[in-house]
């Protein structure tokens, strides 16, 4: 299989399971995704099924029970802590619903450092830093703390940080849930936008109908499993 055709993310036969007291709770079962590169999918499902989890082990945020996962060819949990983060922050880009921005430190600097983690000179990073924050609309919010924007102001600061190092794999939680819907709109319209334009992989776990509708797949999560999402 040649570089074009290996896919951008490969889950197979991933479970995850957590104890309550006495009970076992099993979240994933033998579950398997494939992303291609440059294509868009939604994980759909009701809150508590585990979309949350099954994205922070796609992107090694979690170890998983048992399977694997692979982006490109490199299985993620073969490797050691110290490699494994050196892949994360190189090959994966995370959107979360509450930002997860540093409050201390402006736009541009939260944009930075996924780029200073590389071991990017701080002139390098700010250049691609701030070029990123102007294509997301945001070029007169540089210098801004994100206690100075707006809720779609931050997440659009999320996005710009997610694809900064040009990532192969994009994953967002539930990345307009906490938007009023026209905010939504617009960063839902600006993610999609940027995952075409970078020609990553994009896995979405959301609750919104409008941007599941919008992903090249739409797949529900229940049971532990994934099954294609078809219309009622």
């Amino acid at each position: 299989m040649n570089e074009s055709e290996t896919p951008a993310l490969n889950a197979v036969g991933l479970s995850r399971h957590f104890d309550d007291g006495e009970k076992r709770i099993d979240v994933l079962r033998d579950l398997h995704l494939t992303v291609a590169r440059g294509e868009s999918v939604a994980v759909v499902g009701e809150s508590g099924v585990g979309k949350s989890t099954l994205l922070h082990l796609l992107g090694a945020l979690d170890r998983p029970d048992g399977g694997s996962v692979s982006i490109g060819d490199q299985d993620l949990f073969d490797l050691s802590a110290a490699q494994l983060a050196a892949v994360r922050n190189r090959s994966v880009g995370f959107v979360f619903q509450f930002h997860h921005l540093l409050g201390d430190f402006d736009a541009v600097e939260n944009v930075m450092m996924p780029l200073l983690i590389q071991g990017r000179s701080r002139a390098q990073a700010r250049a691609r830093a701030t070029a990123v924050l102007e294509r997301v609309g945001l070029a007169h919010r540089l210098t801004h703390r994100p206690g100075q924007l707006s809720g779609g102001e931050q997440q659009r600061v999320a996005v710009a940080r997610s694809v900064v190092t040009s990532p192969p794999v994009v994953l967002a939680d539930e990345p307009t849930g906490n938007l009023d819907p026209a905010t939504a709109r617009d960063v839902q319209d600006l993610l999609l936008e940027i995952q075409q334009e970078a020609g990553c992989a994009l896995v979405v776990a959301t609750h919104s109908a409008p941007l599941a509708d919008a992903l090249n797949r739409k797949l529900r999560l229940a049971g532990g499993v994934l099954t294609v999402e078809t219309p009622e």
